[in-house]
């Protein structure tokens, strides 16, 4: 059980990571306003919803992988004093 615990915890970061490159590259290739240098058109607002809710996504994602690494720790530490 501790084991699928801390196995859980890093697929999520992974997948989170996965999430946010996916996002990213998808930002990164989104065409920039005509303002900025070398600007092609203008990007709407909703071609840039949907990676940047994915970046959310990935990071909150990030964050309940880490707390259950940290409690698989604290659990793991408790286990070790009961048994000292």
């Amino acid at each position: 059980m501790i084991t699928n615990a801390l196995n859980s915890a890093t697929s999520l970061i992974t997948q989170a990571q996965q999430k946010a490159s996916s996002a990213a590259q998808t930002i990164a290739s989104l065409p920039v306003q005509e303002q900025e240098v070398g600007g092609s058109k203008d990007v709407g607002s909703a071609e840039m919803f949907k990676p940047v809710l994915s970046l959310k996504e990935a990071e909150l994602e990030t964050s309940a992988g880490v707390k259950i690494i940290q409690a698989h720790e604290k659990m793991l530490g408790s286990i070790l004093d009961i048994r000292a």
